[in-house]
């Protein structure tokens, strides 16, 4: 029997129609056009063709890691269609889909790489390959896309695949005692196991997340047997991919960040499904590492490039801030198990926290070009970047169409559609409503079906109204998020201000709820000067400002140039007001601010400073959301900012 069964669940995306608002904005920019330029730069760079039996020879020769972003842009239809039905985004998966039936191997192998590029190579590194990475976005989105459409074919194909991969390793006899170097398949076996109800698919997740980091290392059996000396190993060390111990003996969050949040999902699912008290300790120890000591003010993970992960606790720097979107991702899917094992509202404020920042920062405004990492301050002129060896790094602080290691853009274009999936969750007794913005959900509560509408204009004002619709008469617990940022919030229902309780974070309203109940939510939004743990060096001396769930920046573009001179006084008053002419409407912060300069330079690089005339001058600064950043002309910018 499975324990997760009496835990909170995830409504699915589904069930939540958002039919408008900020989410609403976002995700019609995304279907109309975000995910076209996705596919149209999978078209164009050959890794759609790469499936193609007919592909023309002139296109690239597929890569190793090809196969995800084409199966993260067939997910993102698969959640998009749902309840925006395009039959021309329908159309272009189908004919992958023959093309992948097509390309299969008689044994289950799909993997457009190796099958046309290195057969030869099939399963000899997986350390370094992206096989077993690839399979997972293979799996996840066949599961999606079936599932909406009702179309099995994509997933007939990756269950063979996901039963090819079931023989091959393991711990029998001519089985590998391998496991993914970049993980990935462990969540989606998981999926996979949810979806069709097969054991075996769970018991490799199993194997996979056991087998990691056990003696002999398999990653240095692997090397001789390819007559390599496993100690040439770039990284050096397999912190680098979280096979440096057995997963159950960790203790921090190291290497790459991607690959430790997607495993560590993995691993939350299986304490989830399994009730293992061991694999439970192990996912909140590195949840509570990853959030206290190595998470961005933006919700970003991941602070070095070298590795695109993690280096000492608080060392969070933020000019050359790694911070990449698929890391702030795979830290929602992460946190969205978390709230299922323990279910707290930490969890659903380190979504918010990513999703209204670091996530959105990753994308234009108009949909159509990308950052793979999200600095927290940009030199453009001096820019750090430029002495970066980062494919994903552009020099200039400004997004662009695409990227040799592209795994950002699909991942994004998959977590707008489906984000209706992070706003509700349920038990048999109650509904838990994480997130804020207007939609409409479906769910039943016993044998009743409910119908609850939010209507506001989160993130912008904190007044949420519910509505509930039932057939009959139905209790149950309605449980509202009260965000770790509120200090004040207020509640009525049909009109009477009632008083309640919070339990870990919820305000729970236990009644009989009728057809018409009406109940508002209001959550104080003052701006608030946020300071940095004093072991965070980057961030002495410094604030940065938020309100609600955003994070705000200065950009030269308000400001002026050098933003380093600027100084806030602490005690000076900072002021909100909606802009309806900027991005479609944002809300911004001014207030007083000093300029410091000296009157003139000797020309030294260095000067006593007695010999100079510092002069700070008064000006008025102009914070606007980070998650809009650099959408303007280039320039500085700045989240954390000098105070005096």
């Amino acid at each position: 029997m499975r324990t997760s069964e009496n835990r909170p669940s995830p409504l699915p995306w589904t069930a939540v129609e958002i039919d408008g608002g900020f989410w609403g904005d976002r995700q019609r920019i995304n279907r109309d056009h975000t995910m076209p330029a996705v596919y149209h730069q999978c078209k164009i760079t050959g890794r759609i063709d790469a499936w193609n039996p007919q592909r023309d020879p002139n296109l690239p020769e597929s890569h190793i890691f090809w196969d995800s972003d084409v199966a993260k842009w067939i997910e993102a239809v698969g959640y998009s269609v749902a309840l925006h039905p395009n039959a021309e985004f329908e159309r272009q998966v189908d004919e992958i889909v023959d093309w992948m039936e097509q390309m299969q191997l008689a044994d289950g192998y799909a993997n457009s790489h190796f099958i046309a590029v290195e057969p030869e190579n099939r399963w000899r590194n997986l350390r370094d390959q992206h096989e077993l990475y690839c399979a997972g976005h293979l799996i996840e989105a066949a599961i999606v896309y079936a599932q909406v459409t009702g179309k099995r074919k994509i997933l007939d194909i990756l269950c063979r695949y996901a039963d090819h991969i079931a023989v091959t390793f393991g711990r029998g006899d001519g089985q590998k005692r391998g496991y993914p170097g970049h993980p990935e398949l462990e969540l989606a076996l998981m999926r996979l196991y949810q979806a069709t109800d097969e054991p075996r698919y769970r018991d490799l997740a199993q194997y996979f997340v056991d087998e990691r980091g056990q003696a002999p290392h398999y990653y240095d059996l692997e090397a001789i047997e390819r007559g390599e000396d496993p100690r040439g190993f770039w990284a050096r060390s397999y912190h680098y991919c979280q096979a440096h111990a057995p997963i159950r003996e960790q203790t921090g969050m190291v290497g790459h960040s991607v690959r430790a949040c997607y495993l560590y999902t993995g691993t939350t699912d299986l304490a989830l499904e399994t009730g293992d008290a061991e694999l439970t300790e192990v996912a909140h120890r590195l949840w509570d590492d990853l959030t206290g000591r190595h998470m961005y003010v933006t919700g970003g993970v991941g602070s070095i490039h070298t590795i695109e992960g993690f280096t000492v606790p608080f060392d969070l720097p933020n000019d050359t801030a790694y911070s990449e979107t698929c890391s702030a991702i795979a830290l929602c899917y992460w946190s969205q198990r978390m709230f299922s094992l323990d279910p707290h509202r930490r969890y659903i404020d380190a979504i918010e926290r990513a999703l209204y920042n670091c996530i959105l920062s990753g994308v234009a405004y108009d949909g159509e070009t990308f950052f793979q990492c999200n600095p927290l301050e940009a030199y453009p002129h001096i820019s750090p970047y430029a002495l970066l060896d980062s494919m994903s790094a552009p020099t200039h602080h400004r997004r662009v169409d695409w990227f040799d290691v592209s795994c950002c853009p699909p991942n994004l274009v998959r977590m707008v559609a489906s984000v209706g999936g992070y706003f509700y969750a349920t038990t048999p007794n109650r509904l838990y409503v994480h997130l804020y913005n207007q939609n409409t959900a479906r769910l039943t509560v016993g044998a009743n079906e409910v119908h609850i509408t939010q209507a506001t204009d989160y993130p912008w004002d904190g007044g949420i109204n519910f509505t509930l619709e039932l057939a009959k008469p139905t209790r149950f617990e309605l449980a509202l998020r009260i965000p770790g940022w509120c200090r004040e919030y207020a509640i009525t229902v049909n009109g009477a201000a009632i008083t309640v309780e919070l339990d870990k974070g919820y305000a729970v309203l236990d009644r009989e709820w009728r057809a018409g109940d009406q109940v508002t939510l209001m959550l104080a939004m003052p701006i608030e000067r946020i300071a940095a743990h004093p072991h965070i060096r980057a961030d002495v001396g410094c604030v940065a400002l938020q309100r609600g769930p955003l994070v705000y920046c200065l950009e030269e573009a308000d400001n002026g140039a050098g933003l380093a001179h600027l100084r806030l006084p602490r005690t000076n008053a900072l002021n909100y007001a909606f802009d309806a002419d900027l991005f479609g409407g944002v809300g911004t912060i001014t207030g007083e601010a000093l300029r410091g300069e000296s009157a003139q330079w000797c020309g030294e690089l260095y000067a006593p400073a007695a010999n100079l005339d510092f002069t700070q001058t008064s000006i008025t600064l102009r914070a606007i959301p980070y998650c809009f950043w650099a959408n303007r002309q280039p320039g500085e910018m700045r989240v954390w900012i000098r105070e005096t």
